[in-house]
């Protein structure tokens, strides 16, 4: 599985820390930016490319990071096939619902809102659940997929 990566300055510094955690346990993924720190950059683009990415590359998620994660979701979710969750909660079980029911594939991580280590619980979480499969849950993901 590749993981995309994205974010704009609100969640740099979580976006490298995770970068690390992802290395350490052999994770390949790809960074579509920011590289670099720049405070008066704007999150749509990353968000973009993210999407771009994702659609592209088979048997792929996104963990993407804002301040609060809710705009990077909002961009990421106008792409038919994305399903985003956000996370900015201390309990991972949102993240384990969203992917069992949803069967999201990218991760929107408000990074204000989260330690490192809570990212990384979130991340686990999100990594090693899949969808349920459950033909109730099919059913709904195939009417916003028509939408």
């Amino acid at each position: 599985m590749t993981i995309i990566l994205a974010t704009d300055h609100a969640g740099f510094a979580m976006k490298e820390h995770l970068k690390r955690f992802l290395e350490k346990g052999g994770h390949t993924f790809e960074d579509v930016g920011a590289h670099a720190l720049d405070p008066d950059d704007d999150y749509p683009m990353y968000m973009q490319a993210a999407a771009e990415m994702l659609l592209k590359t088979p048997n792929s998620v996104g963990i993407v990071f804002g301040g609060s994660g809710q705009g990077e979701a909002m961009v990421l979710n106008r792409y038919q096939g994305i399903r985003a969750i956000v996370y900015a909660a201390s309990n991972p079980d949102l993240v384990k619902t969203g992917r069992e029911h949803n069967d999201a594939n990218v991760l929107s991580v408000g990074a204000r809102f989260l330690s490192p280590m809570q990212v990384e619980v979130a991340v686990e979480v999100f990594l090693s659940t899949i969808f349920s499969a459950e033909e109730r849950h099919q059913r709904r993901i195939e009417q916003i997929d028509a939408s």
